[in-house]
């Protein structure tokens, strides 16, 4: 028998479903054979459980600092950070073990004795979570070695070569991952699953989906980076494929636009509280598929390292706050220039009344995303002030103070929220916090509790995504194109398009998805990362953060206003830098060691 069907079941708890039905939040410590394994539903469930419990990769809640590296949020405690290149294997994966993991699974359940139709859907979600791997493996190397259903054991006296397989192109890669997810729809049930978080027809087709417009994009821009490609083709797709992968991508999204279960999140008339619940609460009928965690058994940290100071329910707090970059890119309700109204035509200081004031009619996602000066979070106001601004002398100077702390005459001079520039723990450096996947609870952003927010992994908006960047590329009519867009544009109440070109959806895909691990590989997929993050001090490559300050001029017709400034963030040191060697992981030496048929990705 072979040694990986000896189970020692103590698994990875997670549980999915509310009341007493609990998919995966199963725990056994009983040695069972592979029979006994495959016999009981309860055994299956609880290594299926395991399986979904193993695919953290990329930016995710139980890492906040992977938040820090893009252009959406910075670190803000401690000391400053010294990051400017980005990793040659910054979210790499190369996870083999699970594949065979569930090669052997697959076979398992293909033998057992339970009825055809279920051991089709266990069959299936298998299937699911190989695609995943391979997608989320060939997004970072390009093409990987595909190795089908096979299971290998060596044994003494084998050749090795019989174990050794070749990568395959990063086209055929991405067919292979397209020709399963359509292949795995057909055996997954097409009803909603409880939390989200187990996979289904749907959630098939959204990975086609999104795997066809990937492989598309990297055929049609490529050409942006010529050097970045083998010449076998493990790394570059024909810009001929492109068209057709698009099509692919175009008819699955609209397969679950059409006939799915799923719609847009629309049961708040306040459009910025609506996008919160959209993404953040468990009764959304838009996620599609989750990464979900269950109080007690299962949960993690990203509540108590990003809240806000005033509203925290322990001593941690502001790990990663969000950037003025990212806030500007929203733009206003009927002005697609985002930029926030700080100074006049002649660089003066614009005085408002209230520090919320700045951001009055801006994009509503803003408010769901991100929390500002002035916006309330879990019942409390969230008040950001750097310092106060006063006149000494016929000039106007910048006071601060320890953040909260009161000072005759002027009151509160740094509010606990910050911003300031210190190299302090927990505090504040960017003048805001995120709003998103953030759970309103305080015993959430306590360390012994933790939080059991989930992480959205697909939902409706972006298959509306999909079908209007794959209808643009298609040459489709620019109403039907902008009719997707405008259907999420709608929903978060800014004003509708009537013509969209590539930029649109790039930024439309930025604040939408701000925050769910898309940024980096939209970026990349469209070749644009290293004019983006070029390593220069230019707007797109520096981080930027907003310190608000309270004017102390009593008597004055100012006093008491507010005054924003703009500035480079003090803990963010250097510009990012995006090199072309980045398009692509580097291929380990070890691996290329024990199977020689593997060849180097480029710039290695």
């Amino acid at each position: 028998m072979n040694k990986f069907y000896t189970y020692i079941l103590l698994l990875v708890t997670m549980v999915v479903t509310a009341g007493c039905s609990k998919f995966l939040d199963r725990e056994s410590q009983s040695i069972l054979p592979e029979e006994q394994v495959y016999s009981d539903e309860k055994m299956i469930l609880a290594v299926l459980a395991n399986y979904y419990g193993r695919m953290d990769w990329g930016q995710h809640l139980g890492d906040p600092g992977s938040f820090s590296l893009l252009d959406e949020a910075a670190y803000s405690s401690g000391g400053p950070n010294n990051m400017q290149n980005y990793g040659d294997n910054l979210w790499r994966v190369y996870d083999y073990t699970l594949i065979r993991n569930l090669n052997e699974f697959i076979r398992g359940v293909k033998g057992s004795t339970l009825p055809e139709n279920v051991k089709n859907n266990y069959e299936g979600e298998a299937r699911f979570i190989r695609a995943w791997v391979y997608f989320t493996m060939v997004k970072g190397l390009g093409g990987v070695p595909l190795v089908g259903d096979a299971i290998f054991d060596y044994t003494s006296g084998m050749d090795p070569a019989e174990l050794q397989i070749a990568r395959s192109t990063e086209q055929a890669s991405y067919t292979y991952i397209i020709d399963e997810c359509t292949a795995i729809a057909s055996m997954l049930s097409a009803d909603k699953n409880t939390n989200a978080a187990r996979a289904n027809k749907w959630v098939a087709l959204a990975l086609k989906a999104r795997a066809a417009l990937y492989a598309a994009s990297i055929a049609k821009y490529n050409s942006n980076t010529p050097d970045v490609q083998t010449s076998g083709g493990e790394v570059g797709i024909p810009s001929s494929e492109a068209a057709r992968f698009y099509q692919i991508a175009y008819d699955a999204a609209l397969e679950i636009i059409q006939t799915s279960p799923y719609a847009l999140y629309n049961e708040n008339p306040d459009k910025g509280r609506n996008f919160y619940e959209a993404v953040s609460s468990k009764s959304s009928g838009e996620v599609i598929w989750a990464r979900d965690y269950s109080y007690p058994g299962q949960t993690h940290g990203f509540t108590n390292n990003v809240i806000a100071s005033s509203v925290r329910g322990d001593i941690d707090a502001n790990i990663v706050t969000p950037i003025l970059n990212l806030v500007e890119d929203f733009e206003y309700i009927n002005d697609r220039n985002g930029a926030l109204k700080l100074t006049d035509a002649s660089g003066n200081f614009i005085y408002y009344d209230n520090p919320s004031d700045v951001f009055a009619n801006k994009d509503p996602r803003l408010y769901g995303t991100v929390i500002y000066s002035g916006a309330d979070f879990a019942g409390s106001t969230i008040t950001y002030q750097a310092g106060i601004r006063y006149m000494d002398a016929g000039q106007w100077r910048n006071r601060t103070g320890v953040p909260g702390v009161s000072e005759a005459p002027y009151g509160v001079v740094t509010s606990q929220d910050g911003p300031t520039t210190s190299n302090d723990q927990y505090v504040n450096k960017t003048g805001f916090n995120i709003r998103k996947f953030v759970e309103e609870n305080r015993d959430a952003s306590t360390r012994g509790r933790g939080s059991d927010m989930w992480f959205v992994r697909f939902r409706y908006a972006e298959l509306l995504m999909i079908a209007a960047e794959a209808a643009l590329e298609l040459n489709k009519a620019q109403s039907e194109v902008a009719g997707y867009l405008n259907q999420i544009r709608e929903r978060a109440g800014v004003q509708p398009l009537t013509q969209v070109n590539l930029q649109d959806i790039i930024r439309e895909r930025r604040v939408e998805f701000a925050f769910e691990n898309h940024r980096y590989w939209d970026v990349k997929r469209w070749r644009i990362a290293h004019t983006l993050w070029d390593g220069q001090d230019t707007p797109t490559a520096t981080h930027y953060v907003l310190f608000p300050y309270k004017i102390y001029a009593p008597g004055a017709a100012n006093h008491d206003k507010w005054v924003f400034e703009k500035r480079k963030a003090s803990h963010s040191l250097y510009p990012r830098y995006f090199r072309y060697q980045n398009y692509y992981n580097y291929i380990d030496q070890d691996w290329i060691n024990r199977n020689p048929k593997i060849v180097r990705n480029p710039y290695q």
